[in-house]
């Protein structure tokens, strides 16, 4: 199989892709064609169906698996596949493993860290809320293996939230150990819960997009109602911890505008928002930096990091 990040201006490609979006368009001279994103492991890319009535293009619809023959373009510095001919697989005839990105970490590798925090936490009530959800709980445990952190932009990988919540825990233990005065038993439990949300914000691969729920509550809302959940199958959690526990979630982007309904009051709220701003942040430059495309140093202004980016020199 041709991976899509091996793709080059003047390929012939002729092999099996996941369709991940698909859209009728119009072009300026009023002749229909199809936007399209063809997905493998290693990536995605744009793609037009110039001709869709021609014999050649059979249906096909979004989340499909479809052998794709097309010829790869540039378009405005960026590469772009022509499809000219196009077959719906039936499973069986592709592996699933080929078209979903994957963490680049072994997953019980991971997770099997997540459980060393989880035993490290002394507190016993915040210990038994951590092992409800990450030791007892087989379904949730399952599905938080498998989830991306994110739609696009950083982590959005199957793997991706284990990832980036094990990232983020391990910041927050260096915190912890850093400064003194912080509660270690409040941060480490706060790093393990701040993103679970996005279990029920983000749809199972491979479509990873957002649910209702995703779109009208956010992963913040949703995560402290997991969590109050959790809470309140312990008999006397503490009232007061059970809040700043929630407080560390709900604040935990750091500012209103983004998307935090509370800015941190507490000193561990304060170091979760820099450990998940700073993983999130750094996992974006990584992906930007090994999805770019040929060796230039400036690779150009990217939105989500709102600046002009640009390889660091090799000395």
């Amino acid at each position: 199989m041709k991976y899509i990040e091996e793709f080059k201006e003047g390929d012939r490609i002729g092999d099996i892709y996941l369709c991940k979006f698909k859209q009728l368009a119009v072009t300026k001279a009023g002749k229909s064609y199809e936007n399209v994103i063809l997905q493998d492991k290693t990536g995605t890319i744009d793609a037009k169906v110039w001709d869709p009535g021609s014999a050649g293009i059979e249906d096909f619809e979004m989340l499909d698996y479809v052998y794709i023959v097309g010829d790869v373009t540039s378009f405005q510095g960026s590469l772009q596949l022509s499809i000219k001919r196009a077959r719906r697989v039936p499973e069986g005839e592709y592996d699933p493993k080929d078209y979903l990105p994957v963490s680049r970490y072994d997953i019980e590798e991971m997770y099997g860290k997540i459980l060393n925090y989880v035993n490290s936490i002394q507190n016993p009530y915040l210990k038994k809320l951590a092992e409800s959800f990450f030791v007892e709980n087989e379904g949730f445990m399952r599905v938080f293996k498998a989830h991306s952190a994110a739609k696009s932009v950083h982590h959005g990988f199957v793997g991706g939230l284990l990832e980036h919540t094990l990232s983020v825990t391990e910041l927050c233990e260096f915190y912890a150990s850093h400064y003194s005065f912080l509660n270690r038993d409040l941060l480490i439990t706060a790093a393990l819960f701040h993103d679970i949300g996005k279990t029920k914000e983000l749809s199972d691969f491979p479509s990873n997009d957002y649910t209702d729920d995703g779109q009208l509550l956010g992963h913040i809302v949703i995560g402290v109602e997991l969590v109050g959940l959790g809470i309140r199958r312990i008999p006397n959690f503490p009232r007061k911890l059970a809040s700043e526990l929630k407080h560390c979630i709900v604040s935990h982007h750091g500012e209103l505008e983004y998307g935090s309904p509370k800015k941190p009051a507490l000193a561990e709220a304060v170091a979760l928002s820099f450990a998940d701003c700073t993983d999130a942040r750094l996992e974006t430059f990584r992906e930007i930096l090994e999805g770019a495309p040929g060796k230039d140093d400036w690779l150009g202004f990217n939105r989500f990091v709102d600046s002009n980016v640009r390889r660091t020199s090799n000395l």
